[in-house]
């Protein structure tokens, strides 16, 4: 299938997520991750913005019974990039993971302005 949008990953966060992750669970996130890359109208049970923040989106992932989340922002309008990614345990996003997935983008705007 064609993307429409390319993936792109910002520092080793992502990756060393998922390389803890069982191979069961590593499958799921790259399926979910290629339905957002290839799927030009992203169906919000797998892609949300994450309200009260300045263009930072969810890639939610669900595999097993257990809830996976991938922070990730819009560099251009088909140019996504992935920052962190945490394995849900409550209800709420914990304010740090937000606060963490904030820090990371401001660092990549910051890096690609000079």
């Amino acid at each position: 299938m064609e993307s429409v949008r390319e993936v792109f990953y910002y520092g080793n966060y992502y990756l060393s997520f998922f390389e803890r992750q069982n191979k069961i669970v590593q499958k799921k996130l790259n399926w979910v991750v290629g339905v957002v890359s290839t799927t030009q109208r992203v169906p919000v049970i797998f892609f949300k913005h994450i309200t009260g923040t300045d263009g930072l989106y969810e890639i939610r992932v669900e595999s097993g019974g257990n809830i996976f989340r991938i922070f990730c922002f819009f560099e251009i309008e088909n140019k996504l990039i992935l920052l962190n990614a945490f394995q849900k345990k409550e209800n709420k996003t914990p304010r740090n993971q937000i606060a963490l997935a904030k820090k990371l983008k401001n660092e990549y705007e910051e890096e690609k302005n000079k």
